[in-house]
């Protein structure tokens, strides 16, 4: 896409700006437009007040799984959580923490992430061996995090009851509706979202809004979006940094020389992509930083292939969730205007995935 490699340090970059362009426009137009509380009220019209936290969670993890990026799902749903914040007394940062959350597990499993075939090109094993792997962990903790949800976090007394829907107010979804099906069919999240934006505008003027009130709209939602991608650049430029001087070659070197077993060799493939995702702040360029000597070890004592390309992707998501800097919480916090590190107390999914992973690599052993 836009010619550029799926390592390409730079396309990365690229990539994410163009999100955040697209991201800040489409949300814009969309609220202005009513599209975003019309979104809402349908979706707390059609799910119970107790399972709403669980009823995003869900939905996120779905459209994640199917169009395989983090990112792309961040963008479509953190506007429709913003707007349910209002209406249930949940915090924004809760509700974005959560979607979020299920972002990561489609990016963690989806057949066509990036992680996924990251992990699977560097280790050299088949996508659905990794896959039967990686469920393992997975699925256990989205679990958990579902009833996390359900059952420790009570409907604040200040929700609304919603128990109608004005039927007249559906075109304004169907933005949404197109992002949440295209997304289930594989639709690349750059034209996705540059497709909603239109179908958004071609609404407002059907509305009888102004093409001027609605540039205006967009612009508006763009420079929303410029301190996130000043920060993205500097981010990136650190990176490089890093990657210049060679502090994480030097870390591959002095860990292989301590491994001496099957399980510190896990153990050690586990450190080595967080120490890389914190040092990149992309989970896949650490797959592809750390993977040749993953691949190494796990032939040298013995670790099937699916279970290193299983631990690379989990500890790679894992540690995402965590970074402030990181594309994905860069993308939610921007969207919904809140600071990361107010983000991150409530991603339980991230969490989860990672305590799952570690009894998952003690119990073989």
């Amino acid at each position: 896409m836009l010619g550029l490699k799926l390592n390409d340090a730079r396309g990365n970059v690229l990539l994410m700006v163009c999100i955040f362009v697209l991201a800040g426009a489409f949300a814009s137009v969309a609220k202005t437009i009513g599209g975003v509380q019309a979104m809402v009220d349908m979706s707390l019209w059609l799910l119970p007040q107790q399972l709403i936290l669980v009823g995003v969670f869900i939905a996120s993890c779905l459209v994640s799984l199917s169009v395989g990026t983090s990112c792309g799902t961040i963008a479509a749903l953190t506007p429709i959580a913003v707007g349910m914040s209002g209406e249930t007394g949940y915090s924004v940062a809760l509700l974005t923490g959560v979607v979020a959350g299920g972002a990561l597990f489609g990016d963690n499993l989806s057949f066509i992430s990036d992680t996924t075939i990251a992990a699977t090109r560097t280790l050299g094993c088949k996508m659905k061996d990794k896959f039967k792997a990686n469920i393992t962990i997975a699925l256990p903790a989205a679990v958990v995090t579902m009833l996390v949800y359900a059952f420790l976090f009570h409907v604040p007394e200040s929700a609304v009851e919603v128990t109608s829907f004005d039927m007249n107010r559906l075109p304004l979804t169907l933005p949404y509706l197109f992002i949440l099906v295209c997304a289930l069919v594989g639709v690349n999240v750059l034209v996705l979202l540059a497709v909603a934006l239109v179908l958004s505008m071609g609404l407002g003027l059907m509305l009888e809004w102004q093409w001027t009130a609605l540039l205006s709209a967009a612009g508006e939602g763009v420079r929303g979006m410029e301190q996130l991608i000043i920060v993205t650049l500097v981010a990136a430029v650190a990176v490089e940094a890093v990657k210049y001087l060679g502090w994480m070659d030097k870390l591959m070197v002095a860990i292989k020389k301590k491994v001496n077993s099957c399980r510190v060799a896990e153990f050690s493939m586990a450190f080595l992509v967080v120490a890389a995702d914190v040092m990149t702040a992309n989970n896949t360029i650490a797959i592809l930083t750390v993977g040749p000597l993953c691949r190494e070890m796990s032939e040298y004592y013995g670790v099937e292939k699916r279970r290193a390309a299983s631990i690379l992707d989990t500890f790679s998501c894992t540690a995402q969730g965590f970074l402030p800097y990181g594309a994905q919480l860069l993308i939610a916090a921007g969207l919904a205007g809140v600071s990361p590190l107010n983000i991150i107390p409530y991603l339980v999914y991230p969490l989860f995935l990672g305590i799952v992973a570690v009894i998952y690599m003690l119990k073989k052993y």
